[in-house]
């Protein structure tokens, strides 16, 4: 008898913990389809290589949605507004960051719970992460349980006992372990792209909070970043 496979949609930004995300999800014999939004960031790199990861991961699909929250705004990575740079590690605790796009991740999942639903998928997968999170309200384990009973609420699957469910595997990893496991399922490191601030050509900046905790976790995993930055070693 063949192998079954569920399928599972898999909101992929191109970055470190979406892509290890999409690993497990392949690891766990998901069929994939990867989900990428394009909102208007500054750092719109980051949709093509969700592509190329899609293609390294043989993903069944990948659709790119539209989706302007740049005309929104209130987020730095939407509009003009100065990035924070070179923080500790203490600071990116601090309170919640100008990088906070307002509602970004009941926004993903709505549209991931969407194509689910259409694709007869029961699994949504998301890089969220409780550790690292800098301080997004939406990426907190509350609210993503929370949006699953949503999903469960307000879908015709989930009125018909079919449920959708979310997992984030990565939700109470460090971002070293994140890694450590990434290498393990063979991940592609030098297709993920983290930086909030690219250079025109797609180099990282090195300096914001994003590429911070990259580098912090490459260095703390004992594993070399493959990717390379503007600036060559951390600021301390």
């Amino acid at each position: 008898m063949l192998p079954t496979f569920t399928k599972a949609v898999v909101l992929a930004s191109g970055g470190i913990d979406s892509t290890v995300t999409a690993a497990v999800a392949k690891q766990d014999g998901s069929r994939l389809h990867l989900l990428t939004i394009s909102y208007g960031q500054r750092h719109g790199i980051e949709v093509t290589r969700a592509g190329q990861v899609a293609q390294a991961f043989g993903a069944d699909s990948h659709l790119v949605l539209e989706v302007p929250l740049h005309l929104i705004g209130g987020s730095a990575l939407t509009t003009a507004e100065d990035l924070p740079k070179d923080r500790t590690e203490t600071e990116r605790r601090e309170g919640i960051p100008s990088t906070y796009v307002p509602a970004r991740n009941t926004i993903f999942l709505s549209l991931a719970l969407a194509y689910a639903e259409t694709l007869h998928a029961s699994l949504i997968y998301i890089g969220a992460n409780v550790l690292d999170y800098s301080g997004y309200p939406d990426c907190r384990p509350e609210f993503l349980r929370a949006f699953e009973h949503v999903a469960r609420l307000g879908t015709r699957a989930g009125v018909a006992g079919h449920s959708i469910d979310i997992r984030a595997p990565l939700l109470t990893m460090t971002k070293a372990e994140i890694i450590r496991l990434g290498a393990s399922l063979d991940v592609p490191f030098h297709l993920t792209h983290s930086c909030y601030d690219p250079t025109a050509a797609g180099l990282a900046c090195g300096r914001c909070d994003s590429c911070r905790i990259r580098r912090e976790g490459f260095q703390a995993a004992g594993l070399t970043d493959p990717i390379a930055y503007v600036e060559a070693s951390p600021t301390t």
